[in-house]
């Protein structure tokens, strides 16, 4: 049984198998054909964090591929009416997968510890490796050979940009971060991400337009993600350079796509110019999730799709 805590729970042709399985499935999705390669499997949704593309393209992707799903909240008492080992060892008896976003990624490891069917991480503080997959998907429909691609990110080195540097190494993309200092990866996130991806070709820096140059790719996130409100004018303040608009996109090549994971908050990290210019892809990107995440449940459930 294989759970998803991170991209380094996948291999390089474990990915590749995912795109291949999401690349199947996109194309008959697109002729109106919806695969039903699960009948009868059912999914949790497990959230301790609010969601619109994680949710719905999750649910709708399961519904596609002739499953149901759950989606479990507060109710359920997830760590607070019992414990997470009873929590599930029960769970995991009524669902063949669980998908969890939680505050804290120790909660996702801990559940599946006593869990009798694969975990997917749906989001936590430490990674995001279902929107890493989309992300690279779709710089994959654009740009047909991975290898010596360059993705750039500017901002804050959350569990989005982790994510990011972990795929980019297992496919063999560059990957440059820009963050200001005190936001960057610490050293130990670096040795880990050196020692995880082997291959990474790692490019830190403070300065966003050092980042973007020869990049086939511009990516950003907000500045302060769920729980760091009480940061927000703090943050404003430290990454008002890091913003990416017009005149940085202007350091990256012409045809330098701009991504984002969403939601954003247009103004601050990025301005609406390049939110809705045509290099941006935020739409097809977030489309993608659905997607890639039926490749990753065909793949995860033994579907010999």
């Amino acid at each position: 049984m294989r759970h998803l805590f991170s991209i380094n729970d996948l291999s390089s042709a474990e990915i590749e198998r995912i795109f291949a399985i999401t690349q199947d499935l996109k194309s008959k999705f697109e002729q109106g054909v919806r695969e039903p390669l699960l009948p009868g499997r059912v999914m949790a949704l497990l959230f301790e964090k609010p969601s619109l593309r994680t949710r719905v393209s999750f649910e709708a992707g399961m519904s596609h591929l002739g499953g149901s799903s759950l989606f479990l909240g507060e109710d359920v008492g997830w760590g607070s009416r019992e414990s997470i080992a009873d929590f599930g060892r029960v769970l995991s008896q009524f669902v063949d997968v669980i998908v969890v976003r939680a505050k804290a990624h120790q909660k996702i490891l801990d559940l599946a510890e006593h869990s009798t069917c694969p975990v997917i991480n749906g989001l936590t503080d430490y990674c995001h490796p279902c929107q890493a997959l989309a992300d690279l998907y779709t710089v994959r429909e654009h740009f047909a050979a991975m290898k010596g691609l360059k993705v750039a990110y500017v901002g804050d080195a959350n569990n989005v940009a982790r994510s990011l540097g972990e795929i980019c190494g297992k496919l063999g993309v560059k990957f440059a971060c820009a963050a200001p200092n005190g936001y960057q990866f610490s050293d130990e996130e670096v040795k880990q991400l050196r020692q995880e991806s082997s291959g990474i070709n790692l490019q830190l820096t403070d300065d966003p337009k050092a980042a973007v140059k020869d990049a086939q790719a511009v990516y950003t996130d907000v500045w302060t993600s769920m729980g760091q409100e009480a940061e927000r004018e703090v943050r404003r303040k430290v990454f008002a350079a890091y913003q990416v608009n017009e005149s940085l996109m202007k350091a990256a090549p012409k045809d330098a796509l701009f991504m984002h994971c969403l939601p954003a908050n247009r103004g601050e990290e990025v301005t609406d110019g390049v939110m809705d210019s045509q290099n941006s892809v935020v739409v097809q990107q977030a489309g993608n999730r659905m997607h890639v995440q039926k490749g990753v449940l065909a793949w995860l459930l033994g579907s010999k799709a």
